[in-house]
């Protein structure tokens, strides 16, 4: 009996302790009205409905004024010399890699006319990503509502350059393959207006997931040492957690790599259905 009643409250302190983890880990990846975690905001409602400025909205605007910020700089330096400099330097090489190896190979001719969104997409999602790895910040590219907006303004990007091209009718006409029977168009149409909401829906699924996952795990191995409450697996801990760390900077830049690409993709099959 005493040894049942032992391994029951013990039973109950593990349940307890990973509770508080759990509890822990929810509280740094879901949004909140703390800025950097720490300092409250105003809370603000308009015609009964909540506007206030969230953690995660707040660093999308932090994003948004340092993307701002770097490419008027870069902009600036080219009245002065035609060859930039220091970070200018690395902004160019950017620049050119989604210029010449993401936009023009997948959207071919006429590529210019979409060159500004799709750089400014791959630098805005790249430092709301790397934002999110800074002491007391947080990942904005981490809410499903984020990568959904960012989603459904590529949505709108790539119907839109369809329908330029081909018209409205024209542009769902050429949805169809060619040469398939009359009797399977019906179902194929289907399938192709599905093939439409659920690419975006894949963008905004992919970059969430993958910006929220490594934090989840990071907290956790950081937790075991909590849960198990002994120093002796801090070391094993804390090196898993620092390399997973290292490993978040380069799916920073993966991830908007992949959005940018995709979405350039996108765009390049809708505007030469032909191909």
């Amino acid at each position: 009996m005493l040894l049942a009643e032992v391994i029951n409250v013990a039973d109950k302190a593990i349940e307890a302790a990973e509770e508080k983890s759990s509890d822990f880990i929810i509280h740094h990846v879901m949004d909140n009205y703390n800025l950097f975690g720490v300092f409250p905001m105003p809370r603000i409602h308009l015609f009964g409905i909540d506007v206030s400025i969230t953690n995660h909205v707040a660093f999308l605007f932090f994003a948004a004024i340092i993307v701002f910020v770097f490419f008027t700089s870069l902009a600036k330096s080219y009245k002065k010399s035609l060859v930039p400099s220091g970070f200018n330097n690395l902004l160019e090489i950017l620049v050119v890699f989604i210029r010449d190896d993401v936009v023009k190979p997948t959207i071919g001719e006429g590529y210019q006319r979409f060159l500004p969104y799709l750089l400014t997409v791959f630098f805005f999602i790249l430092t709301a990503n790397l934002l999110g790895l800074f002491p007391y910040g947080t990942t904005a590219t981490g809410d499903i509502a984020v990568t959904s907006a960012l989603a459904t303004i590529s949505f709108i990007a790539i119907q839109g350059a369809g329908m330029k091209k081909h018209g409205f009718f024209g542009y769902f006409k050429g949805l169809m393959p060619h040469g398939i029977p009359g009797w399977i168009t019906p179902v194929m149409f289907i399938v192709e207006i599905l093939g439409i909401f659920t690419k975006p829906f894949a963008l905004a699924i992919r970059l969430f997931a993958n910006m929220t996952a490594g934090h989840v795990v990071i907290l956790s191995l950081i937790g075991l040492i909590f849960i198990l409450k002994s120093l002796y697996v801090s070391p094993v801990s804390v090196g898993f957690a620092l390399f997973i760390y290292l490993l978040e900077i380069l799916v920073a830049f993966i991830q908007a790599y992949i959005f940018t690409i995709l979405t350039s993709l996108f765009i390049g099959m809708a505007v030469h259905q032909e191909h």
